[in-house]
């Protein structure tokens, strides 16, 4: 596979993007330490993040280390809208874009050179026209592969910029913590700090024979891979997702089976009409779990047939639920999150049916009717009742899921 010779990638990331449109669309709060969320830390302004604020933390904790914070409900209409304008202004800088999240992108500037200019203009233009058109800061790494530009970005934060140039790739990133490669979270983190293992060149230099004894071939091998900045994926554009998942903090109190079937119930409701409304089908249902320790598990099935069928969905999501059960009573249970997998197109015309289809995937498409008439909520399950609706985060403008 191709990889260009030259740092044309560029890795545009939004800072602390949830609490950055509230301190843009409230003036009162620019400046001040700034929590999205009650229960659960969604977002954390920098400030915040300062106190030792982060992301999925419990809202009592966060509020104790910060109590001067202002806990601000959040707002997904508008993150959305901020979301949109962004990936426009990315589209008018290059053809070449691959949305990652809502709030970050790779962008390929390399054919750009004669026409805007080389990638660090056309990086420092991205951002000026972020800044003024949305209003919002944007940090850009810029480097030869991708996985290297997102580590530049992530050590340019925030509202910074920063080139890695190829001859100077390896003497950036060996003295990075190692908490810098991608994919390395608190466990993996763990399992090499125990080893002595603490920066990116001590991972490079351990060899990819002990990695994998260590983390396990996958792992140990992807770990090898990047400490030597060997990422030979290109910017992709136009390609639909593989998957698509949704997941909710539970904070740190006690949950009972009843009240995690009916997360779990509403979690594929939702997604079952994303699956639907883009026309996809699933084959795969995994659910991801983290625990009260931090530490994290995950169950899978794959069904013989694509569906996108909410109750086969479901069934196959509960009977992974239950083999987890036990050690959610043990531990303690913070994050329940759905995956759905290997997904497909699904190209049948789907005909609005009558309202007294009763079950299958006729009452399904019913449903969806229903819902995209009058909202979500218009029409909903008994064990939704008196629940608080779980917050559906933005996509990415550029799916079609």
């Amino acid at each position: 596979m191709f990889v260009s010779r030259d740092a044309t990638i560029l890795h545009a990331d939004l800072d602390a993007f949830y609490a950055s449109v509230e301190q843009r669309d409230n003036p009162r709060l620019r400046g001040r330490p700034v929590i999205v969320g009650g229960g659960v830390v969604l977002a954390a302004s920098y400030e915040a993040k300062a106190r030792g604020v982060r992301t999925a933390m419990n809202g009592r904790q966060a509020r104790q280390l910060c109590p001067s914070a202002i806990v601000v409900p959040p707002r997904m209409e508008a993150y959305s809208a901020a979301s949109r304008a962004v990936f426009e202004v990315f589209a008018h800088t290059t053809p070449l874009v691959q949305g990652i999240s809502i709030d970050e992108a790779f962008l390929e500037v390399g054919g750009l050179l004669k026409i805007a200019g080389p990638p660090i203009d056309i990086a420092t233009a991205l951002r000026r026209d972020v800044l003024e058109q949305v209003g919002l800061a944007i940090t850009v790494g810029i480097a030869r592969t991708k996985f290297l530009a997102k580590v530049a970005s992530g050590v340019a934060k925030p509202d910074g910029l920063l080139l890695v140039p190829p001859d100077g790739e390896l003497a950036f990133l060996r003295p990075l913590p190692v908490e810098r490669l991608w994919g390395v979270g608190r466990v993996t983190t763990g399992k090499l700090h125990a080893l002595g293992i603490r920066t990116v060149a001590d991972v490079a230099d351990l060899g990819e024979a002990t990695l994998v004894s260590v983390l396990g071939r996958a792992a140990g091998r992807h770990l090898h891979a990047l400490a030597h900045n060997h990422d030979p994926r290109p910017v992709e554009t136009g390609g639909r997702r593989h998957s698509i998942g949704s997941q909710q903090a539970l904070g740190r109190g006690l949950r009972s089976p009843e009240e995690l079937d009916a997360i779990l119930a509403g979690t594929l409701d939702r997604l079952g009409r994303r699956l639907r409304a883009g026309r996809r089908t699933c084959r795969t249902v995994m659910l991801r779990l983290r625990f009260a320790d931090f530490t994290r598990a995950t169950r899978s099935h794959s069904m013989p047939e694509a569906t996108a069928h909410t109750a086969t969905l479901l069934d196959a999501a509960r009977g992974l639920l239950a083999t987890a059960l036990p050690m959610i009573i043990e531990q303690g249970i913070t994050l329940l999150g759905v995956s759905l997998g290997n997904l497909e197109d699904d190209r049948s015309v789907q005909l609005a049916l009558p309202f007294d289809a009763q079950s299958g995937p006729e009452l399904d498409v019913t449903l969806d009717a229903v819902h995209k008439r009058f909202g979500s909520r218009a029409v909903t399950r008994g064990t939704q009742l008196g629940r608080r609706p779980a917050l559906e985060v933005p996509l990415l403008p550029t799916t079609g899921d």
